[in-house]
């Protein structure tokens, strides 16, 4: 079921009444069958995938509470590492990995091939019920006796196919509390629904018009519009995914589920570094936690020269994973490590940076607005990350290459080039919400978008209100495109 849909306009107000309506002590059953359901309407089988990797870790977790020490725990936490890993390779990596093979080893090797489709929100719902195997595993919290919560925990239909990918120790808790019915929060979590749905329906569905036309067949294309098609790809991507998450956010706030912030205003970031800290949070911290700060700690550091090259080491491992993550081809490969790159050179170059700013500022630009530092910034991380987006985007490694050859060398600016067949007006269609997304963003500072528009006059409310109304309504494209993250 998509959040952009009819049947989710009828679904979640259904839900949302039962739920309120239900004893206290039974609405895990109602949040459990509505999941479940939410999930099913995509392809009815696969719910039992949900339901192996609940009963694996939930088994996990209840054999490794029995044990006292981390090397009791240990063979347990291995079930659930190639239990649910198992399953996520089985689907999403197998033919990616046999096609590998063949191409390395020849085709005279002869390696099955699984076809079948790749279940929707797998590489999520598996990394959320890892993090609770894993922090279980170190102690971190108890095993959920209640298999019933637990099954919640993993299926929660707001967030179960595109995340955020939430920690036991944050959401399974909140299962056992009582909430009732606050206009207040309902309030929030329905301005964050339209707000997410203004980002998905008027700007991302909008410039997928543009990019899909000259993604789909780039040699056709000049270098001028591949070139604007790479920049409305970071804004579609953008919007696509963090309206998810923001629908996501707000439908869990009306129910009194409090669930983590996704995105953090990314466009605006200074460094890669921010950047990551601001994009897709629930991934970057769940890596962060569970590959990268392992890996870097796994053994003693005695040296300057052994620190730097253990966390580049385990910036590349934990990067290329990242990259993996995302999909089975090696265009993610490359993005990934592409990523790992600009984090090292980052590191590498910081002490350079500061004596820059430092000899910058005893010249006397210090002078100079602060704001006009930041923007040159701004830019200069934004054009990275689109750099690496073609990558992402691209069909294949051979386009990406392709699609950065012609813009380099063949950008000429030339009208019919520009709308790359659309018209002026369908093109202003696409770039005034991003426009004004813009201005928003830079507008509400480090406030959410909720307190941001909660500290601002009645007047200004109601006419955002009706800005985004009016932009979805006349804007907005209803044909029930799938969220680019559903394909992860």
């Amino acid at each position: 079921m998509l959040f952009n849909s009819l049947q989710f306009l009828v679904f979640f107000p259904t839900v949302a009444a039962l739920y309120f309506a239900t004893p206290s002590r039974f609405r895990w059953v109602l949040l459990l069958t509505a999941s479940y359901y939410f999930y099913m309407c995509w392809r009815p089988e696969y719910v039992l995938l949900i339901m192996v990797s609940t009963g694996i870790d939930y088994f996990a977790a209840l054999k490794m509470g029995a044990c006292d020490t981390k090397p009791a725990r240990r063979k347990y936490l291995w079930i659930s590492l190639f239990g649910n890993l198992g399953l996520l390779f089985a689907f999403k990596y197998a033919n990616f990995a046999s096609h590998t093979l063949h191409e390395i080893m020849g085709v005279t090797v002869a390696v099955p091939m699984l076809d079948v489709l790749l279940p929707i929100g797998i590489s999520f719902y598996t990394f959320q019920t890892l993090s609770y195997s894993i922090d279980v595993y170190r102690g971190q919290r108890k095993p959920e006796r209640h298999l019933g919560k637990f099954a919640v925990y993993v299926a929660f239909f707001p967030q179960l196919v595109a995340g955020p990918i939430e920690r036991s120790k944050s959401l399974l808790p909140q299962f056992g509390e009582i909430h009732r019915f606050e206009w207040e929060r309902a309030k929030q979590g329905l301005t964050l629904i339209l707000w997410g749905f203004f980002k998905k329906l008027v700007i991302a569905d909008q410039a997928a018009i543009y990019v899909n036309e000259v993604y789909a067949n780039p040699a056709q294309h000049s270098g001028l519009s591949l070139l604007i098609g790479s920049y409305l790809f970071a804004f579609q991507i953008y919007c696509d995914f963090s309206g998810y998450s923001d629908i996501a956010i707000g439908s869990s706030r009306l129910l009194g589920f409090r669930l983590m912030e996704n995105f953090n205003r990314p466009l605006l970031s200074r460094s890669i570094g921010e950047f990551w800290e601001r994009w897709h949070i629930s991934l970057s911290t769940w890596f962060r936690d569970y590959v990268f700060m392992p890996l870097s700690l796994s053994r003693p550091m005695r040296s300057r020269a052994s620190i730097d090259v253990v966390l580049t080491i385990s910036l590349a491992i934990t990067w290329t994973l990242v990259g993996l993550w995302h999909g089975a081809k090696w265009n993610f490969v490359i993005w990934g490590s592409y990523q790992a790159v600009l984090l090292i050179a980052a590191r590498a170059l910081r002490p350079w940076v500061v004596r820059a700013t430092r000899r910058a500022r005893a010249l006397g630009s210090a002078s100079l607005p602060s704001w006009i530092g930041d923007a040159g910034w701004i830019v200069f991380t934004f054009h990275l990350v689109v750099l690496g987006l073609v990558f992402f985007r691209a069909a294949t490694v051979a386009d990406a290459l392709g699609i950065l050859a012609t813009i380099s060398t063949e950008t000429v600016f030339t009208s019919e080039a520009l709308l790359a067949g659309l018209s002026a007006v369908e093109l202003a269609a696409i770039c005034l919400p991003i426009v004004f997304l813009s201005a928003v963003e830079v507008g509400q500072g480090d406030q959410t978008f909720v307190n941001f528009l909660g500290s601002r006059p009645i007047v200004f409310r109601f006419a955002m209100y009706l800005t985004l109304i009016f932009a979805i309504a006349l804007l907005g494209v209803f044909k029930g495109e799938e969220f680019i993250y559903f394909q992860f």
